[in-house]
């Protein structure tokens, strides 16, 4: 299995998917023109990952903003990963970063953390 990786634009987050590893990351901006186009090889690329995933994988989801349409994807991205801790037993973490003092990243990782329930979620503040 391939590893992906994005280069980060002014509309789009860096992605680095490493399959050898099991670290997972997606950092920056998510407001692309087309965001199914963008996001729809990453979530092919969970559900090919889920067939041979490592025992333990880590997801790091640091963005300083994203628009309504990616968070249902951003969404999707998590419910693979818990799908996949559910279905094969491994162990999944995921950590959302949010800087201290941007409250709209914080109550959206809050959200999240409270449907993302069978995975470890960490809230994680990042210091200014």
């Amino acid at each position: 299995m391939q590893k992906y990786e994005l280069r980060e634009t002014a509309t789009t987050p860096y992605v680095n998917l490493d399959p050898d590893t099991g670290v997972i990351r997606m950092e920056g901006r998510s407001i692309p023109e087309n965001v199914i186009d963008f996001y729809q090889p990453i979530l092919r690329w969970i559900d090919e990952y889920a067939t041979s995933s490592q025992l333990e994988t880590i997801v790091h989801l640091k963005f300083e903003y994203f628009n309504t349409s990616s968070s249902k994807r951003i969404f999707d991205i998590m419910k693979k990963f818990e799908k996949l801790a559910v279905d094969t037993g491994k162990k999944v973490t995921i950590n959302w970063y949010f800087e201290e003092d941007d409250e709209d990243i914080y109550f959206a990782g809050n959200d999240y953390k409270a449907l993302i329930n069978k995975v470890d979620f960490n809230l994680v503040e990042i210091k200014g």
